[in-house]
């Protein structure tokens, strides 16, 4: 069950945010609020500069002009460790596990180098067991990454990410590469994070029905700029993000 607007505070904040990439804009004025415990979808045509403004918020690379806001706490210019650290974590579009190393000490990293640091490995493996079983990888504690199918290597990341112990969870398109029936499992677990850990969500996806789906708000990039943002379903309706996906001549009325 969705909460209250009101009940929540802000979490997350950007103001006027913008990247330079040489004389190209990847990212260029924006701005937006997240709540507290609220999924917040963004999504824009490729190239929109959405993937660009994660790397912003978790600090891997530096703003070329803006602030962003952690519970009114400026983390603009922060290392990407030190904002991890303040509880932001996240997933990517390619999915980046230690292939070398097990699905137990994948997750056991994101453990000794998340916000709440243990006082050894020990502590460490046996703390990510319950990550992996969240993720329905127990069975594959003991096999290194590189043997895991597609699947599998997104379900870990998001056990690595959650090992951190975020407030905040940066989620970079879920479904890539993934079947329907993948899909429609992906979903799930984004439910079930989101219920049981009591995450926020920035939600960056492509494929439509499952944002449509899992999202309180969207938030529509196009060229690196906000053109749109609202209910789900005033995003489906709205002809700018119409124009941007489909063209002029989709628009009517």
């Amino acid at each position: 069950m969705k909460l209250k607007a009101a009940t929540r505070e802000d979490i997350l904040q950007c103001v006027g945010v913008t990247k330079y990439f040489g004389g190209l804009a990847a990212v260029k004025d924006v701005s937006f609020k997240l709540r507290e415990k609220e999924i917040l979808g963004l999504i824009g045509p490729n190239g929109a500069g959405k993937t660009t403004l994660f790397n912003l918020i978790s600090g891997v690379y530096p703003v070329t002009s803006g602030k962003i806001y952690l519970y009114g706490r400026e983390i603009t210019g922060l290392e990407a460790y030190e904002i991890c650290h303040l509880g932001i974590g996240r997933t990517f579009q390619v999915v980046r596990p230690f292939l070398k190393l097990t699905a137990l000490e994948n997750v056991a990293t994101g453990i000794l180098f998340g916000k709440d640091k243990p006082k050894g490995l020990k502590k460490a493996c046996d703390e990510a067991i319950n990550f992996l079983d969240f993720v329905g990888l127990i069975g594959k504690k003991d096999v290194p990454a590189r043997s895991l199918t597609l699947m599998e290597r997104k379900r870990l990341e998001a056990a690595r990410a959650l090992a951190t112990k975020p407030k905040l969870l940066l989620l970079d398109e879920v479904s890539a590469g993934l079947n329907p029936a993948e899909q429609l499992d992906a979903i799930k677990l984004i439910e079930r994070v989101h219920d049981e850990f009591e995450v926020a969500m920035l939600y960056i996806e492509h494929v439509m029905r499952m944002v449509m789906k899992v999202s309180e708000r969207i938030i529509v990039l196009n060229f690196g700029e906000k053109i749109a943002e609202g209910t789900p379903e005033e995003i489906g309706s709205s002809k700018d993000v119409i124009k941007a996906y489909l063209g002029e001549r989709y628009v009517t009325g």
